[in-house]
């Protein structure tokens, strides 16, 4: 007999691209993190402390398809470098921050941007709008020993071929190494953790039937359709 008292809930992996998968552990999403972007949603882009939100390892999804999600009728793309941690800790010296990824891949944080815009309006929490099933398109994770520690380079979203999102990766607040260096901080980061590292400007709708298309220089391509 078991000594669980219901079915163990199945663990969460993303595909890796050397045929491997990678389980999530825990999912931190950084805030306005391109100058652009936060200008764009109403704040002011000088470099404040960051802040985090963050979503669950199964809003993560690989499959290429974007449900439409329920009760919203505004909902925004947000593409986004995704770093994979394989090792953690408190504390965790600036320096020795990059040691503790395994690699990064594309990803997309999708927002139902009308419900969040009422909880910012009631001061609540963000998760209505930042965590529902499926909100977290991702492509596979590349090693750093295939793709390096990637700091600049192109970042971009087409919605049916229109350019929607551009900017480059130097254009991040804050770093990749700045971010795990913060957040262990507060939280003790383990193996399995992963970090959205932020959106350039050009948010915007997707309705059912669209295609995105979002590009990392040397990190990759992800190809999503909205159904």
């Amino acid at each position: 007999m078991s000594e669980h008292v219901i079915e163990t809930p199945k663990l969460h992996v993303i595909p890796t691209s050397d045929g491997g998968s990678f389980p999530v552990r825990r999912v931190y999403c950084i805030g306005r993190n391109f100058a652009a972007h936060a200008v764009e949603m109403g704040h002011d882009p000088d470099r404040e402390p960051p802040f985090f939100f963050q979503k669950n390892p199964n809003n993560l999804d690989a499959s290429g398809e974007f449900p439409y999600p329920p009760h919203t009728s505004d909902v925004h793309h947000e593409v986004e470098l995704l770093v994979g941690l394989k090792s953690g800790g408190t504390n965790i010296a600036l320096s020795d921050a990059l040691k503790h990824v395994w690699g990064y891949g594309v990803s997309l944080d999708m927002t139902r941007r009308d419900l969040q815009g009422e909880m910012k309006k009631m001061g609540r929490p963000w998760e209505i709008g930042k965590a529902f099933e499926r909100s977290g398109p991702v492509g596979p994770l590349l090693p750093v020993s295939d793709v390096g520690h990637p700091d600049q380079g192109r970042i971009a979203l087409t919605v049916n071929g229109d350019l929607r999102q551009e900017g480059d990766l130097n254009q991040m607040i804050w770093k990749v190494p700045e971010m795990i260096s913060y957040l262990s901080e507060y939280f003790e980061l383990s193996a399995g953790d992963v970090i959205m590292a932020g959106t350039p400007s050009g948010v915007n709708a997707v309705e059912a039937g669209d295609t995105m298309e979002a590009s990392i220089e040397s990190v990759g391509v992800l190809t999503v359709k909205v159904v």
